[in-house]
């Protein structure tokens, strides 16, 4: 049984955080002593993030202002601290249209119309409703009503390997399966002014945004030719310390991410142990590691020796969007489906990181790059 991601479809909120701004919006907040104000200066300034994208906008950015700025600033300049209620009423009005227009996108990339889809799995760990984005995006979109639905809650950053790890499930049991597979974070919406070094580094790196992809198996539908992901194998592993490093919990404003120095230092430590039997000795052409920030990244490429180039890609990602959470993978296999210079057969290797620590890997082979050019 063949399994493929026949199409990456992405979106983001129209107001775009420039780094440097935001930065100084934070360090303007009543209470920011010296000490905090260098602490933020320093999460900012080494983030290695030029921009990201939130539907809140008001913290001097760039585009539409949005109508929730009212709801999380006043007059642009002071960073209010909205219930966690209702900040996830910001959450069920913004994540289905940014859900919907991710899945547009996929769908269109892929050639196939919503009439095609036969599963929705969705992912996100930064609101919560009923009847969800899975629910809502069948309504929009016209997806056939009869189309299965899953939900895939809480599981942090490392969440879009689960869900298209269940997707491929879907599809190697049922031949013929259409699944789209949407991940949505809204993180800006949790954003406090904090003394706190753990909360100043996740208010300096994490962003909104929305991957969606498109499974099939065979028989694939007929579409328009281009390159696809054949899915591969996947892995889970929890590393031998962690727990209390990273954690997202439920506050009374907002979700509140425990995210230390030592998540790095852990992830450099034990990510040759878990990549290497799911690698074989095999070479990888492409690698597509989650951008949890910088120094992760720098410590799995040190771990895994890998050359600058081996990077770039998930170093692009995070320079123009930060941490997306969950959606961030998917904006990254995007890039790489569509990198004209990788060939027929190529190895792709996907990381993600999440609470835990838990880290997800996955292996992909592009193929269909002589059917048909990229989009």
């Amino acid at each position: 049984m063949v399994t493929q991601i026949l199409a990456i479809g992405t979106a983001v909120p129209s107001a775009r955080l420039a780094q440097e701004r935001t930065r100084d919006f934070f360090a303007a907040q009543p209470g920011v002593n010296r000490l905090t104000s260098r602490l933020i200066g320093a999460a900012f300034d080494q983030s290695a993030i030029d921009t990201r994208y939130s539907v809140i906008g008001g913290l001097d950015s760039v585009g539409d202002a949005s109508s929730n700025s009212d709801v999380f600033t006043e007059n642009r300049e002071l960073l209010l601290s909205p219930s966690t209620g209702t900040r996830n009423l910001v959450y069920r009005r913004e994540a289905p249209l940014l859900s919907a227009a991710a899945a547009r996108d996929a769908l269109e990339r892929a050639g196939l119309s919503p009439a095609d889809v036969t599963h929705v799995v969705t992912a996100s760990c930064t609101g919560f409703f009923a009847p969800g984005p899975d629910f809502l995006l069948v309504k929009e979109l016209g997806i056939p009503a009869s189309a299965e639905r899953y939900n895939i809650g809480f599981m942090g950053c490392a969440a879009a390997f689960p869900a298209l790890r269940a997707a491929t499930r879907i599809a190697d049991a049922q031949p013929g399966s259409v699944i789209l597979v949407v991940c949505t974070e809204l993180c800006s919406l949790h954003i406090r002014s904090s003394n706190d070094p753990e909360q100043i580094v996740a208010s300096a790196v994490f962003g909104d945004g929305s991957g969606a992809a498109i499974v099939a198996s065979d028989p694939i539908p007929d579409r328009q030719a281009g390159p696809a992901l054949q899915v591969g194998a996947f892995s889970t592993a929890i590393t031998a310390d962690g727990e209390q490093d990273m954690d997202w919990t439920i506050g009374d404003h907002g979700f509140e991410m425990r995210l230390t120095a030592n998540v790095p230092r852990i992830i450099g430590r034990e990510i040759a142990d878990v990549v290497g039997p799911m690698l074989g000795g095999a070479d990888v052409d492409a690698w597509a590691v989650h951008p949890g920030g910088r120094s992760v990244l720098d410590r799995v490429q040190g771990g895994l020796e890998l050359a600058d180039d081996a990077m770039q890609v998930s170093r692009d990602v995070l320079r123009e969007y930060g941490n997306m959470s969950s959606a961030t993978i998917l904006f990254i296999l995007q890039r790489i489906l569509a990198d004209h210079s990788l060939p027929e057969g190529a190895s792709v290797v996907g990381l993600c990181f999440g609470p835990g620590l838990t880290v997800e890997t996955a292996r992909f082979t592009r193929v269909g790059t002589e059917a048909g050019s990229d989009k």
